[in-house]
């Protein structure tokens, strides 16, 4: 499987951005999908899980109720909805799939997309 995100970008505090994963070479409804990111200076964090057909969502904590993760199976994309950002919220953000039911453990994820950087400014 291979993954292409986008949509990341510069936004002022308080904004929105929506990142898109599109994935390739496998069965899209087979994996599940998940967004992580890297901040300088710091380790990669989950942000947000989604099952195969959709049903479950798991959040970082910091970031729920401001951030949605969603996907259509018929497109093979998956996307993070991203409202009120905030200063914390820069980072690289990567998607990842699995072939595990939902996870939200990085390890478990064993394809990775390139990275798409959000800056929020203050």
């Amino acid at each position: 499987v291979q993954l292409q995100a986008y949509g990341g970008g510069l936004v002022q505090v308080g904004g929105s951005l929506r990142l898109s994963c599109v994935a390739s070479g496998g069965p899209f409804s087979a994996i599940a999908m998940g967004w992580f990111r890297q901040a300088p200076g710091k380790e990669r964090e989950f942000v947000a899980a989604i099952s195969r057909t959709g049903a479950s969502t798991y959040y970082l904590n910091s970031v729920e109720g401001r951030f949605a993760i969603s996907r259509d199976n018929a497109e093979n994309t998956a996307y993070l909805q991203m409202n009120n950002l905030k200063p914390e919220d820069t980072a690289v953000y990567y998607c990842a799939a699995t072939n595990n039911w939902i996870t939200t453990r990085a390890t478990d994820f064993g394809f990775w997309g390139q990275g798409t950087l959000v800056t929020v400014s203050s």
